[in-house]
């Protein structure tokens, strides 16, 4: 994700610095925990153990604050703190928690170390460290970057071990049995006799006791929750449409605003006539917010209506109007002046080249997010401070960005994360609560529920960033024995952190993502990796980088390995130096039965793609129907290390899959008069159920750390669909949407 990306860069700069200095970072100031928000509103006879476990006389609480943005993270923390609780599933409650330092994410830091995930050497392994470090001391709490499972892994497990040891600890002093002696199940304290106290009736002694630290952790044999299939706790109440999210709030004397800014990104309102607009039904106010207007009525509906009437005069786009004039800017970044940096330069690829060689120019468009859930967000401004109910990625940064609207201090802001329905990076942008903000502070006591219209969504969406890659390769004796690709990008942690007031010097290790981690013994291998100016603002979406140079890396890899005469996953295997990744490979071809003869009509590509530090592998079958391909069946094989859930883990996995290749079908968004031309889901459609294969997954566990599930699947399903089409109709595809040169089913 870009703005982790946009966090680690300056990160690396400090740690790198320590590190090249001989400087350790005082080993007090990281050990040191962030405070407990728990214990700010603790009434009396509650006891809060750390950040994470909350036990009243009536209820069990845990917190899980990374952000449940439909990939089921509340349910996959609460599971770690259960587990070593001795909690049954759904005996608590869990809750989203305040934003506060103690929930800081410091697996992204160390994901965002520019090292291979396979070196282990003293440089990279110390720089890990460091960034984990000053990840802690700078306390970002951010969800993204599939980072929920490796930030949670430990921690929660030990909140959970903390909490039970402790109360273990209050039950010897209230009935003098030792605590060696005692034991803990189903949310009881079991006592010798085999008689229970429950933990609720335990609270008010244990929050006399300092919480008990060091506490050992079950071993794998003895896990009940994690590993095996759990239903998420969400599920019921989504499947009934129970679940409140958080479009769906309402408060007493809410008020409903609608926003229309600037279709040009960045562009500025030069002026408007809100006449019609002000005599509609409904329509309460008619206030101006950055770059646009907004109004405030008695129903959504009526707000949407109404902003509608106001006739605007909008001032240019700060970008290139039209869609040639950004392809011609990517085109253009080949060159020494926009150089970031070589990622990968092994051997000599410059003599390798010197023969005969194939060469490939690849592009991927800009994409939309297009969560189902549009934007929105409820705020209120009063005299004791801020409250925001919104569902947000980065929530501590939303505060401090409504304290500055607001005037007010950030202790005085208070941010209520709610579920969202979807995001794929969509929520760690700002654009609705800063605009929701702006509307409050001029309706101060009064809740002012904001909600964009599905178009101003799509409109004023950070898209991926647009790419394009050029290859040069060589082989010789049935082998490669020089690949050469360069990437050119606009960077997206550039175009974020620009959003947040922020400049981040060094090179952007998402431009090359995917495509200079590939794990292949390659005699001459080259990634070099340059940076486009920038064109229409970006952000992070799912996969970032990796949904580019992915697609980039692998498909002229394939086209090389078909060029040597070799069998695309043979010889991927072959070249593997790693074991994990090899393993996947391996996985993969076992799964598909690959170099079965699938018969007339029929192709089949794999792919490979590491992001996140995941080795994903898939493999795409299709058929060609009447000049028509249909995409008959996925097989994936992926390793994280460990499988909190296998339920989730396989539905992320085909959710990941279904994701990549629709959006590699029929997706894209272009700029006319500098806006995006794509309004809707009738222009940027996704796959319907009819379009959708049979999607086989095997999660492997051979890895030795801990990695996330929600990204890493997406990069492959591009790539391993455009070679299994090379494989039926010998066309090669190397620009996205795929449906602009073939016809699908």
């Amino acid at each position: 994700m870009s703005l982790a990306g946009t966090i680690a860069r300056r990160t690396f700069l400090i740690a790198s610095t320590a590190i090249a200095g001989g400087v350790a970072f005082g080993v007090y100031a990281v050990k040191k925990p962030h405070p407990n928000p728990l214990l700010n509103d603790l009434a009396e006879g509650e006891a809060a153990f750390n950040p994470w476990v909350k036990i009243t006389s009536h209820a069990i609480i845990l917190v899980t604050p990374h952000t449940d943005l439909g990939q089921g993270a509340r349910s996959v923390q609460a599971a770690l703190i259960a587990e070593e609780l001795d909690l049954e599933w759904g005996q608590f409650e869990v809750s989203a928690g305040e934003p506060a330092a103690a929930y800081y994410n410091s697996a992204l830091g160390e994901e965002n170390a520019p090292y291979l995930s396979t070196d282990d050497s003293f440089a990279a392994s110390a720089t890990r460290t460091a960034m984990a470090a000053v990840f802690k001391l700078l306390a970002p709490q951010v969800t993204g970057g599939s980072s929920t499972v490796p930030d949670s892994f430990l921690r929660l497990r030990e909140a959970g071990a903390t909490a039970r040891e402790t109360l273990k600890k209050a039950a010897s002093r209230k009935t003098g049995v030792p605590a060696a002696e005692l034991s803990t199940a189903a949310g009881n304290v079991v006592l010798p006799d085999g008689s229970r106290i429950p933990y609720t009736e335990l609270a008010a002694e244990a929050a006399k006791l300092a919480p008990v630290q060091g506490a050992k952790l079950r071993e794998p044999n003895e896990w009940r929750l994690i590993g095996k299939p759990m239903q998420r706790l969400d599920i019921v109440a989504k499947s009934t449409g129970a679940l409140k999210y958080g479009i769906d709030l309402r408060f007493d004397g809410m008020v409903y605003a609608a926003v229309r800014t600037n279709p040009r990104q960045g562009g500025e309102l030069l002026s408007y006539d809100a006449a019609a607009a002000e005599a509609m039904p409904g329509v309460r106010k008619v206030v101006a917010v950055k770059n646009g207007v907004a109004v405030i009525a008695t129903s959504t509906w009526r707000a949407f209506k109404a902003v509608d009437a106001i006739e605007c005069e909008w001032g240019p786009a700060p970008y290139p109007a039209e869609m040639r004039a950004h392809w011609d800017a990517v085109s253009n970044s080949f060159t020494e002046e926009f150089l970031d940096k070589v990622w990968r330069d092994e051997g000599d690829v410059e003599a390798a080249l010197a023969g005969e060689i194939l060469e490939a120019e690849y592009r991927a468009p800009y994409l939309a997010h297009q969560p189902l859930e549009p934007l929105s967000a409820i705020v209120k401004v009063s005299d004791d401070g801020v409250d925001i109910w919104v569902g947000h990625q980065v929530p501590g940064y939303a505060e401090q960005r409504v304290a500055a609207i607001a005037g007010v201090d950030v202790e005085n802001v208070h941010l209520h994360n709610q579920y969202v329905g979807g995001s794929f990076g969509h929520r760690l942008e700002f654009e609705n609560v800063d605009r929701a903000a702006e509307i409050a502070v001029q309706m101060k006591g009064v809740p002012v529920k904001l909600t964009y219209t599905r178009e101003e969504d799509f409109l004023h969406d950070f898209p991926r960033q647009i790419a394009m890659s050029r290859g040069r390769g060589a082989v010789k004796d049935g082998r490669i024995e020089a690949l050469d690709l360069s990437i050119a990008s606009v960077s997206s942690s550039d175009s974020q952190s620009s959003r947040l007031g922020q400049t981040v010097p060094g090179p952007d290790n998402q431009i090359p993502a995917g495509a200079w981690t590939a794990p292949y013994a390659i005699p001459n291998f080259r990634v070099s990796a340059y940076k486009t100016p920038p064109l229409a603002p970006t952000s992070s979406w799912r996969s970032v980088g990796a949904s580019t140079g992915g697609f980039f890396a692998d498909c002229f890899l394939d086209e090389l390995i078909h060029a040597a005469g070799a069998d695309a996953l043979e010889a991927r295997i072959a070249m593997c130096k790693f074991d994990v990744p090899r393993k996947v490979l391996e996985a993969v071809g076992e799964m598909s039965n690959w170099g079965a003869d699938l018969g007339p009509g029929r192709g089949r590509g794999v792919a490979y793609v590491e992001s996140f530090g995941v080795p994903v592998a898939e493999v795409v079958d299709v058929s060609v129907i009447d000049d028509r391909i249909r995409v008959d069946r996925v097989f994936v094989a992926a390793d994280v290390g460990r499988i909190v859930d296998p339920i989730n883990f396989d539905n992320h996995v085909k959710g990941a899959v279904v994701w990549g290749l629709g959006h590699a079908i029929n997706c894209e968004i272009t700029y006319s008069d500098g806006m995006a031309q794509q309004t809707n889901y009738h222009a940027f459609e996704g796959m319907r159920i009819y379009n959708c294969p049979e999607i086989i997954v095997r999660g492997l566990e051979t890895a030795e750390k801990i990695r996330g599930i929600g990204e890493p699947p997406v990069p492959p399903a591009a790539p391993a669909l455009a070679n299994a089409i090379f494989a039926a109709t010998g066309k090669r595809l190397r620009e996205m949407p795929f449906n602009k040169f073939v016809k699908f089913i």
